[in-house]
């Protein structure tokens, strides 16, 4: 558990609802980007860029995959943690995703669809799915953020592995 990338004490350390209503993933992406920029407390600075592309791509295959298979974003939420950012998308179907490919995995063959539930299950370190007895579901993801790396601890220093 690393403390110094734990959110902020106070008020902003709990999660906040999105000022507006989240029903794209443009607005999903950029609504997370503000908040974990806005939030995110490290002492080594914001995260690694590439944790913020996994998280984004992580946001908006959930939005994306509720708007087109779950009748639209019901909610949607935002928490960081210790370990990274917790996300919470409910939407109107209580269709659970079908893990065609088999868990992480791409499809074989280009199908123009199928790609974002296994993207969103290797990036995500936790993946939950909880039917609501309302109607609709809960996906709820966990996405490690990392710090970025110290300038000389770049995989291409002197002594690090693979050089």
């Amino acid at each position: 558990m690393n403390h110094d990338t734990a959110p902020a004490e106070g008020p902003s350390a709990r999660p906040l609802r999105p000022p507006a209503a989240i029903t794209t993933a443009a607005a999903a992406r950029q609504y997370v980007r503000e908040f974990v920029g806005e939030r995110w407390r490290s002492a080594v600075g914001p995260p690694a860029e590439q944790s913020m592309i996994d998280l984004i791509l992580v946001v908006s295959e959930l939005v994306t995959n509720a708007v087109r298979h779950g009748g639209g974003v019901a909610a949607f939420d935002v928490a960081l943690t210790p370990e990274g950012v917790r996300l919470n998308v409910r939407d109107h179907s209580a269709a659970v995703p079908v893990c065609l490919h088999g868990l992480g995995v791409p499809p074989r063959a280009h199908e123009g669809n199928g790609y974002g539930w296994p993207l969103i299950n290797r990036l995500s370190s936790e993946v939950d799915v909880e039917r609501r007895a309302a109607g609709g579901k809960t996906i709820s993801v966990l996405v490690p953020l990392a710090r970025p790396l110290a300038p000389d601890a770049s995989p291409l220093s002197p002594g690090r592995a693979g050089t």
